[in-house]
């Protein structure tokens, strides 16, 4: 279908009801600070093609802003989190910055859904190209200095790396120690290019507990995480803190540093499923009806769903297989509002 004026008209009107709501009471200290995103669908907000992404179909958006809008999640994503509390309005997703006024202000998003720092199953732009993107942009003077003295970079990566090697080593995990250490060398030529192009703090998410994805939990009816998958997420963990180690020190730096995604999913989970009666712990909200054959989304050719949705969206904390509800994202915003000073200080 070719894009309208109509389309413009509604995706502007997201994002205007979006980001009003969410930077609510925001603070104009932080109003010149710029936000630029990197990585994957935990921090995209619309750069996929909307006839293609599953983001843009119903029921993703469904309660926030009540239609789809680009977000791998039933709401607001980890970058909405972290640029309300920078006190910015969420950053303009790439792929709009020709179609919405005004569309630098408060930084860029470059993040791609199902990309990672190599190459995935998902034929998207990734990391390295998501950095390209940022590059041409700097150079053709979009954002000068001073825009960039008062910036932030935001990377959210690796998830779909690893769910890539997986999908094609399924029988030879013994090298994937070789892969994590491969998908190192690439991100920290990533991550100091970010820095070369005047970005001054640079967060970097540790990966998420792997294992407690439900797609993984699946296997155990919901009920347990996949502890081997686990002990790679707390491999490549350790094994990022150590490069960010190593990059702060080329210069006596602290210019990048980590958010806990890791600590900060158990402990969400944790307080989530301890007070809130009723809730779906590792289960999804929206699946398909046949695991595997069909996704939250999926319609059959006469238009019927072929997935089913909970009853409450706000007693989940993932939304999908994959993705957290936009609850389970502000349960873990909340685990990591503590050491989010880090961003500015």
């Amino acid at each position: 279908m070719p894009f309208s004026f109509f389309h413009l008209l509604c995706y502007i009107t997201i994002i205007f009801a979006e980001v009003d709501a969410v930077n609510e009471g925001a603070s104009k200290s932080k109003s010149k600070l710029r936000l630029f995103v990197f990585g994957d669908s935990y921090v995209d907000t619309g750069n996929w093609r909307k006839s293609i992404g599953s983001s843009w179909k119903e029921p993703y958006g469904i309660t926030f802003p009540g239609k789809p809008s680009g977000r791998f999640s039933d709401g607001r994503v980890l970058t909405d989190y972290i640029a309300s509390y920078l006190g910015i309005r969420t950053p303009i997703a790439y792929k709009w910055r020709k179609e919405v006024k005004r569309s630098k202000e408060y930084g860029m998003n470059f993040a791609y859904g199902g990309t990672g720092v190599l190459d995935t199953l998902a034929n998207q732009p990734n990391m390295t190209t998501q950095i390209d993107f940022f590059q041409r942009l700097v150079e053709q003077k979009v954002y000068g200095k001073q825009d960039l003295d008062n910036s932030v970079g935001l990377i959210s990566v690796a998830g779909n790396d690893y769910a890539t090697y997986l999908a094609r080593n399924t029988h030879n995990l013994q090298k994937l120690g070789d892969f994590t250490k491969k998908i190192m060398d690439q991100l920290e030529i990533n991550i100091d290019r970010i820095r070369g192009l005047g970005v001054k703090r640079i967060a970097v998410t540790l990966i998420e507990p792997m294992g407690c994805i439900p797609l993984q939990a699946a296997s155990s009816s919901y009920s347990n995480c996949t502890q081997a998958l686990n002990l790679g997420s707390k491999f490549h963990n350790q094994m990022l803190n150590q490069s960010l180690q190593n990059l702060n020190a080329k210069d006596n730096s602290t210019v990048f540093i980590t958010l806990d995604l890791y600590d900060a999913f158990f402990s969400a989970l944790n307080k989530f499923t301890t007070h809130a009666p009723g809730s779906l712990g590792l289960k999804p909200c929206c699946e398909g009806k046949e695991m595997g054959k069909y996704y939250c989304g999926s319609v059959d050719e006469s238009g019927a769903k072929l997935y089913t949705i909970c009853e409450n969206p706000n007693l989940s904390f993932f939304w999908d297989t994959l993705h957290p509800s936009q609850n389970g994202w502000h349960s873990i915003f909340s685990s990591l509002r503590s050491s989010l000073h880090k961003l500015t200080t």
